[in-house]
């Protein structure tokens, strides 16, 4: 690869942090320039486009009771223009390594080379100043980013109009919602045009119409030749809009290629299946003060855990949870998605036995089958969720844990009959047809 040819290059790069000392972040843009003039040689490196640090006087990553190594010895290559998922569980370092990247915080250790101006959303709101109005967050946004005020001139319409904001737009941002909010931040960070565009996991905020919006920009975005940077725990849309990604697990690099590849890697990493995921850790599950989520499991017709099922076959969706407090009613479901990130629908615990009724404390197993020919060919992510009733108190939600193939059948016997070409949708029901014939009066 070529150096003319590279966005981003991170060689070595690590995290350290010491529990009880807080480290110097500034909390505005005014704080950010007026440490800069005060310290103007400290700081110096931080907007070069190589900067190297090395911070460990001692060679060793060992963790001890007063020290989290957050990021471990981190090295890749991102190319202009390449549109790169970054993956992982929740602690796996990362939110930090974007930070790093956005110049937020710096490494303890490592070597950065960045070739680009850098637009970045980690937080909601990132950047925004809650006194001012969105009109002026605009502005003042686009002059950090080193743009004339004609280039925001020039840009201004489309942000507003793509944010949805417009009745908005001269109203203190500290009266948004957390949804106008993020609508508007995306919005300056993909059309200030930036070199290099990072987005974290903020996209949740927003409604699935506005995230549908999102990643048809940030994938707009890759095909000018510009860089992005997804950070997500929704898989469908990694694989939608990532060709490459990459997977973190406890501060390290676990893997990295194609997305497809990675994203079967996460799923199945504890049990070595995409279609069961198993927390031997109580510590580590999912889980609410009610109950706490064991393992979800993918079965087939015959009770065996699969990652490929038939088009025309039943599937099991089983979720394993534990009760911890009794005398609370439970809503065990399913949120069910495809690989273009559209929600299929969700499935709510409809079971006779334990509807409306009080559990014990225990353990429970519910399923729910799923008929054959119902759902279209292509990649299923399942979602499972737990929330008691009267009153409502979510107890978990843990997106896409496992995830199967449904593969078509060329038979003849399924709802695709005798068609062999592209079919539609994202459902694919076999429904009873009849046909009623009048023969035509020769008479």
């Amino acid at each position: 690869m070529s150096s003319k040819d590279i966005a981003i290059k991170v060689e070595g790069i690590s995290k350290r942090y010491r529990i009880g000392l807080k480290e110097q972040v500034h909390d505005s843009v005014g704080g950010a320039i007026l440490d800069f003039i005060k310290n103007p040689l400290k700081n110096y490196r931080k907007y070069r486009s190589l900067y190297k640090f090395d911070d460990v006087k001692e060679n060793s990553f060992a963790d001890s009771e007063d020290v989290i190594w957050a990021l471990r010895d981190i090295s890749f290559t991102v190319q202009k223009g390449e549109l790169l998922g970054i993956i992982g569980r929740n602690g796996a370092g990362k939110s930090t390594l974007l930070k790093i990247l956005a110049k937020i915080t710096d490494p303890t250790t490592g070597l950065i080379e960045i070739h680009g101006r850098v637009s970045s959303l980690l937080e909601v709101g990132t950047g925004f100043h809650p006194e001012l109005t969105g009109r002026e967050n605009i502005y003042l946004n686009g002059t950090i980013l080193g743009m004339r005020k004609t280039e925001i001139d020039r840009k201004f319409d489309e942000i507003v109009d793509f944010s949805g904001v417009e009745k908005f737009i001269d109203t203190p941002v500290k009266r948004y919602s957390s949804g106008m909010r993020v609508r508007l931040a995306f919005a300056v960070a993909a059309y200030m045009e930036p070199e290099i565009l990072i987005i974290d996991e903020v996209l949740a905020v927003g409604d699935e119409e506005f995230q549908k919006k999102c990643l048809g920009k940030m994938r707009d975005v890759g095909q000018a030749g510009r860089t992005v940077l997804f950070v997500s725990h929704n898989m469908p849309a990694v694989t939608r809009l990532c060709s490459r990604t990459i997977l973190l697990e406890e501060g390290q690099i676990f893997k990295d290629g194609p997305a497809r590849d990675v994203i079967s890697a996460y799923l199945g990493a504890e049990t070595g299946t995409t279609g069961e995921r198993v927390w031997i850790d109580p510590l580590k599950a999912p889980a609410g003060e009610v109950c706490r989520l064991r393992a979800v499991r993918v079965r087939s017709e015959d009770g065996k855990i699969v990652e490929t099922l038939d088009i025309r076959r039943q599937v099991r969706l089983e979720m394993e949870f534990e009760v911890l407090k009794p005398g609370y009613v439970l809503m065990p479901h399913y949120h069910i998605s495809n690989e273009e990130g559209i929600r299929l629908f969700s499935a709510h615990d409809l079971d006779p036995e334990w509807r409306g009724r009080h559990r014990f404390i225990g353990k429970y197993v519910s399923t729910v089958q799923i008929p054959g020919n119902f759902f279209a060919e292509g990649t299923i992510f399942v979602a499972p969720a737990m929330t008691t009733l009267n009153p409502n108190i979510h107890q978990f939600y843990e997106a896409d844990v496992v995830a199967f193939n449904v593969v078509e059948s060329f038979d003849g016997d399924s709802a695709r009959g005798d068609w062999h070409k592209h079919m539609s949708g994202v459902v694919r029901p076999m429904l009873k047809w009849s046909t009623e014939f009048y023969p035509q009066d020769m008479s």
